[in-house]
């Protein structure tokens, strides 16, 4: 079950800021969470590969996580935390496959969350919603689009 904060990115944020009278604050962006691929299963971890994680490419477009797109991985399993970049897996095949050294603290089995972030104007935020995606034990979308709210 997944716990819904009662405010809005807004109430967070308050009203009483004003950009034209705080120029730092114009310019500065939020990093927010924009997509994350919840409860996966890791298929495989491949120490032989150079590095990223290998994601169903299904996955990654109901993420709205593209190939490249540096995405942290959160091993619920072991409390592990990492970084990397994603690459597209074979469509339909379910597969999260840890890839390089990150292999040494994965193994197939453990349950991960893949977070990807953006930066957003202070402007963006009260239609700020991130896309999460929750999966089933083959990795396979159970429910997408949900409101983090």
């Amino acid at each position: 079950m997944l716990i819904r904060s009662k405010c809005s990115i807004m109430d967070r944020v308050g009203d009483t800021h004003i950009p034209s009278q705080n120029p730092i604050r114009a310019k500065m962006k939020r990093i927010l969470l924009k997509s994350k691929i919840h409860r996966a299963t890791v298929t495989e971890a491949n120490l032989a590969y150079e590095g990223s994680v290998t994601i169903d490419v299904d996955l990654m477009r109901a993420a709205d996580i593209v190939e490249y797109e540096r995405v942290e991985i959160y091993n619920i399993t072991s409390g592990t935390r990492l970084a990397t970049y994603a690459i597209c897996g074979q469509p339909g095949s379910g597969t999260i496959c840890i890839n390089g050294a990150a292999a040494h603290l994965v193994s197939p089995g453990d349950l991960v969350i893949i977070a990807s972030y953006a930066e957003y104007a202070d402007h963006e935020l009260g239609n700020h919603v991130p896309q999460l995606i929750l999966v089933d034990q083959d990795n396979r979308p159970v429910r997408d689009a949900v409101d983090a709210r």
